[in-house]
C-alpha cells in the first residue's frame, strides 16, 4: 500500500482538476478499495502558517493568483493538519488567501512588513521566499545573507515557537540576476546549516534541485513561476515541513492575546 506521504506526492505530479484525496495504482493494490489516508505532520497539530516573500508568495503570474499556497495548503489538510494561513495581504482565488507576500520588496523591506505581521498572528510556521528583487536590483547581494539573518531574529522574538522554512531562490533568465541568486543561495544554505547547528527551528526548502521549476516550460517570465513551476514548488514546500515535524522542530502556535485565530481558516 502507498504510504500516506507518497499519495499527497503524487497527487503533485497529477493535473490541477480531478485529483480526489485517494491515491489507488490497481497494478499494485488489484483489490484495495480503501482511500489512502495520509499520516499528518507533528501529531495533527494546527499549523499557523505565515507566507512570507514578494511576488512569488503572492502568486503573480499564477493562473488563479494562489501560486503555491492553494496546493500546499490542501496536501497538508488532507494528510490531517488544521490550516490556517495567515498575513496582512489577501491574493489569490483561495478561501484562506492570508499572505505576506509584497511584490517588488527586498529582504529589508519584507521586513519591516514582518515587524508587522508576526506578533500579531505569531505563527508557528514561516515559508519565506525572499530575495529576488535584491538579486536583480543588484542591492547589496553580498550582504543578502545578513539581512535574512536579521529577518530571521525578529521572526523569533516575536514568535519564539515559529519554525522556518526558508527557501532558495528560484533560476532567473537574466544572467546578471541568475548570478546574484546564485551568491545568494550560498548564503541561504550555509545560514540554515549554521542555524540548525545552533538549536534553530529552521530548514532548508532547496527550489534548485532536479524537482525544482526549470526554464522554459515552469516559467512565465524571466522570474515568475507558471501553474506548473508553482506546483513544483508546492511540492518542495510540503516536502520540507514534513522534515521539519519528523525533526521535532514544529509547535503548537501560542495563543494570541485579544486576537481570536481559528485552526481552520477555511471554516
Amino acid at each position: 500500500m502507498l504510504s500516506g506521504l507518497s499519495a499527497i506526492l503524487l497527487a503533485f505530479s497529477m493535473p490541477l482538476t480531478g485529483r480526489g484525496v485517494a491515491i489507488r495504482n490497481p497494478a499494485v493494490e488489484p483489490r484495495q478499495q480503501t482511500p489512502v489516508v495520509a499520516q499528518g505532520i507533528a501529531g495533527n497539530i494546527p499549523l499557523r502558517i505565515l507566507p512570507l516573500g514578494a511576488s512569488i508568495t503572492f502568486g503573480v503570474q499564477s493562473s488563479d493568483g494562489n501560486g503555491y499556497r492553494a496546493l500546499l495548503r490542501k496536501a497538508l489538510v488532507d494528510g490531517g493538519n488544521p490550516v490556517n494561513m495567515v498575513g496582512n495581504e489577501q491574493g489569490g482565488t483561495m478561501r484562506d488567501n492570508e499572505n505576506e507576500g509584497w511584490p517588488g520588496l527586498r529582504i529589508g523591506q519584507v521586513k519591516d512588513k514582518a515587524a508587522v505581521s508576526i506578533g500579531k498572528w505569531k505563527p508557528n510556521l514561516v515559508l519565506i521566499n525572499l530575495g529576488t528583487n535584491d538579486a536583480t536590483q543588484d542591492f547589496k547581494v553580498s550582504a543578502a545573507g545578513d539581512r535574512m539573518n536579521e529577518l530571521l531574529d525578529l521572526i523569533w522574538k516575536d514568535s519564539p515557537v515559529a519554525t522556518v522554512v526558508l527557501s532558495t531562490l528560484l533560476p532567473n533568465q537574466v544572467a546578471t540576476t541568475q548570478t546574484n541568486v546564485d551568491k545568494i543561495n550560498v548564503m541561504y544554505r550555509a545560514l540554515v546549516t549554521k542555524l540548525r547547528g545552533q538549536g534553530k527551528r529552521i530548514v532548508l526548502a532547496e527550489m534548485t534541485g532536479t524537482d525544482g521549476p526549470k526554464f522554459m516550460n515552469d516559467f512565465a517570465d524571466d522570474t515568475h513561476p507558471n501553474d506548473q513551476g508553482y506546483r513544483k514548488m508546492s511540492k518542495i514546500w510540503f516536502e520540507a515541513i514534513v522534515a521539519a515535524g519528523k525533526a521535532g522542530l514544529i509547535q503548537r502556535p501560542q495563543r494570541v492575546v485579544g486576537l481570536s485565530i481559528p485552526d481552520n481558516g477555511d471554516a
